[in-house]
């Protein structure tokens, strides 16, 4: 236990977790109101695209428009949910209420264009900064700001997938702290309870995804399959890692090869649009969790549970499309696109072990999202609520995936993190020369 830990705990007092309590269950309403808007306009954004597929290449304008209002909200806004994971981790700073406003506009402008991202860093986001906004309206700070930070990208998470269980250990887990914050847990319970609930009684559904109950079998066609199961669970966080790698890459080459900020959305518009024209693939853009009855065979994440649902290579032509748009700053989470990635991903695999392609899809739904974000104990949550405890295979298969998934999660170095460190290097190379022109001036 550290030293932090240890202060942290004795300051902890039954009066002031009910006062964040209190302040954890406002910024629910607040984030869950938020959400529920944004899922709705989300949803009429995205069947404005399906209407007019020519509006991506509008893209690059959509990225310099997005581009330029980063630039204007200030510096370091563009760090998105890693201002958010710094904030809660004590780094000097504050994360400002705009972003709430600028993460939602620039995302449907994303959407609207056709690029290839999500929805939960959009609403983890404007969680974050609604409770950054009210805690500085309550003057608080140190560990009561950043528990009600904690709490804010709990009832983001909560309230975008109808997951409250996993937001909280999303929200425990992402921000990479140093020791569990035990103090912050009731606090974001009541705020990722309430955002769920918000969202819900302002006419929010979210999807359901099946696996049938699986059938027993014999021992000998267990052991096999469980055998098949965990190459699986590998396959899937090593998918998560080269999502990971590309993403890294994307972004070094784009701080690399393109100085001005407000540009790098802009080239990785062009860039998109550029795969788009010589691969012929439409189906990976946007979203990708409807179906479009404009493109009726296009693979979405209800369709990867079914046989034939998803093409042999969809998953990769998801994860490199959406690694170009959010490594290259236009704006949107990248969580649905994983659930997308792993699904297919499992799909295929399915059709090479002959396992059931339900099965193999929700594992590859929670594995590559749990690889990916390093949160392999909220992807197990997240696979829980959203499947259930159908049959012993299921669970035999994601208690094979998590070992796989804890195994990589503390390799930090490999390509993806020497990639990750130059790209931190170059960021804040960047930014120091930035705050060098102002003093200049």
């Amino acid at each position: 236990m550290t030293a932090d830990t240890v202060s942290l705990g004795r300051s902890w007092n039954w009066r002031q977790t009910a006062g964040d309590c209190l302040w954890s269950a406002i910024s629910g309403v607040a984030t869950g109101l938020m959400v529920a808007l944004f899922l709705s306009l989300l949803q009429m954004t995205i069947r404005i695209w399906w209407s007019h597929p020519w509006l991506l290449y509008c893209l690059p304008v959509s990225g310099l428009v997005s581009g330029l209002l980063y630039a204007r909200g200030g510096l370091g806004i563009e760090r998105g949910n890693q201002l958010i994971f710094e904030q809660i981790r004590g780094t000097e700073g504050r994360v400002p209420l705009r972003m709430a406003p600028l993460v939602l506009a620039c995302t449907l402008l994303t959407h609207l264009c056709g690029g290839s991202a999500g929805r939960e860093g959009t609403a983890v986001q404007m969680g974050g900064s609604l409770s950054g906004g009210l805690g500085r309206r309550l003057r608080l700070s140190g560990v009561r700001l950043q528990t009600l930070l904690q709490s804010g990208i709990a009832a983001g998470f909560g309230a975008v997938f109808g997951t409250p269980a996993a937001g909280v250990i999303f929200a425990m887990e992402a921000p990479r702290t140093v020791g569990v914050r035990w103090h912050a847990l009731l606090p974001t319970i009541v705020a990722a309870v309430v955002g769920h609930l918000t969202a819900t009684f302002c006419g929010i559904r979210h999807a359901v995804y099946t696996i049938a109950p699986q059938q027993s079998l014999p021992w000998e066609s267990c052991i096999w399959q469980l055998g098949w199961i965990v190459l699986a669970g590998v396959t899937f966080a090593a998918i998560g890692r080269g999502y990971e790698c590309c993403l890294h890459a994307v972004q070094f080459m784009q701080q690399s090869w393109v100085r001005k900020t407000v540009l790098r959305p802009v080239s990785g518009a062009v860039l998109l649009i550029l795969l788009v024209v010589v691969t012929g693939q439409t189906e990976c853009l946007s979203l990708g969790a409807d179906s479009n009855p404009q493109q009726p065979q296009a693979t979405t994440l209800e369709s990867a549970f079914h046989p034939g649902g998803a093409g042999w290579w969809t998953w990769w032509w998801k994860l490199v499309f959406t690694a170009v748009t959010v490594g290259s700053g236009l704006r949107g989470g990248e969580v649905t696109p994983l659930f997308l990635i792993g699904a297919a991903a499992g799909h295929s695999f399915a059709r090479i072990a002959g396992l059931p392609v339900d099965l193999l899809a929700g594992l590859g739904f929670v594995g590559v999202f749990g690889a990916a974000t390093r949160a392999p104990v909220a992807s197990l949550v997240l696979g829980l609520e959203l499947f259930g405890w159908n049959g012993m295979l299921w669970l035999s298969g994601l208690v094979a995936l998590q070992g796989a998934l804890q195994s990589l999660r503390f390799l930090e170095g490999g390509t993806a993190g020497r990639l990750k460190k130059r790209s931190f290097k170059l960021e804040k190379t960047s930014d120091s020369d930035k705050e060098s022109a102002k003093s200049g001036n």
